[in-house]
């Protein structure tokens, strides 16, 4: 069964996400479409990682950054792919998992900090999505990038 409607919108892909707070690091899709992602997230002061990443230091985790990154480029965009064949209650069926990311670190995130997450699609098919993501703060400054992929399995 195909998706017959308009391609699904930013808050709709936002709303299919399956990961929830405290697990949930995009706050808004800025654009989407077939080829491409933009999100941002603004990473909570109080989050309790920060008490021991580092104490009197505190720096958002690199691993939690690729998380981020494959919410956006993995999950938002694989969702949005999947919805131009087959239906919405069809994609529910799927869960995205993350299955390899190969990421550089040129920057750090500290608590407050908003990021861009943008994210172009190298390829799409069978379930599988490879896409090319880059982190920013709100100044332009590079924090990481990298080729993340993932895929879609049965629930």
């Amino acid at each position: 069964m195909s998706h017959s409607g308009a391609p699904l919108t930013a808050a709709e892909v936002m709303k299919l996400i399956p990961q929830r707070d405290p697990f949930l690091f995009i706050d808004e899709i800025l654009e989407i479409d077939e080829e491409h992602v933009v999100a941002s997230y603004r990473w909570r002061p109080d989050a309790d990682f920060y008490q021991g990443h580092f104490p009197g230091n505190p720096v958002t985790p690199g691993v939690l950054l690729i998380e981020s990154m494959a919410q956006a480029s993995v999950v938002a965009l694989g969702l949005y792919l999947v919805t131009q064949t087959h239906s919405v209650e069809e994609a529910r069926k799927f869960l995205t998992v993350f299955t390899d990311a190969n990421v550089e670190f040129s920057g750090i995130v500290r608590p407050g900090d908003e990021v861009k997450i943008t994210a172009r699609k190298q390829f799409y098919r069978r379930m599988k999505l490879r896409s090319e993501a880059e982190m920013t703060l709100s100044d332009g400054t590079l924090v990481c990038s990298g080729v993340l992929s993932g895929m879609g399995i049965p629930q």
